[in-house]
């Protein structure tokens, strides 16, 4: 067996990431469960992966300095949801953008080294101003946290976040929350 292509370092109980990017393969390894270890946030496997390439990521960078996300999906026509929505119509449903978002929120807490399974707890507000039809080539995901809080009973991130399709913002979201269980 070679080196751990996924180099992390001890900090207190936990353990956190040291890098700031992940290709495709890494995000794969994340779906299986091979990332974050056994038990802890683990990315939907494709084809709900909304994301092929994570470009940026920290504790402490992003527009409120309590970690931010951004990350990259590559459009195509023979997109699974291109076919079934809408026949004729093809138009990416805006929710997958939204959980594209979700998705990036509970990956941070994960790489932080915070413990436990990622979920969906809501979000504030939605706001939905343009589409992505298959003509578009790429989708940017930026996540702001602005709460990111982690104590023996609870563990959640608290962000905002946008959507930007071939550099126009097209979704824009306020207070989503994703949470951290052992169950």
């Amino acid at each position: 067996m070679g080196a751990n292509p996924h180099p992390r370092r001890q900090a207190g109980t936990y353990m956190t990431m040291t890098r700031t990017s992940f290709d495709k393969e890494a995000l794969l390894a994340c779906s299986r469960g091979e990332l974050f270890g056994p038990g802890n946030a683990q990315l939907p496997a494709p084809p709900m992966l909304m994301m092929d390439r994570i470009t940026d990521i920290s504790g402490d960078g992003g527009l409120h300095g309590k970690g931010h996300v951004v990350a990259e999906y590559d459009i195509n026509p023979e997109l699974w949801f291109f076919e079934c929505h809408f026949p004729g119509n093809p138009i990416m449903p805006g929710c997958l953008g939204l959980d594209g978002l979700w998705q990036l929120t509970g990956f941070n807490l994960g790489w932080r080294g915070w413990q436990g399974r990622g979920y969906a707890l809501g979000v504030g507000e939605v706001k939905l101003t343009g589409m992505v039809r298959p003509d578009r080539k790429m989708l940017r995901y930026f996540v702001d946290f602005t709460k990111a809080i982690q104590t023996r009973r609870l563990t959640m991130g608290v962000a905002d976040g946008r959507v930007e399709a071939d550099g126009e913002t097209i979704y824009e979201v306020k207070d989503m929350k994703v949470a951290l269980s052992a169950s």
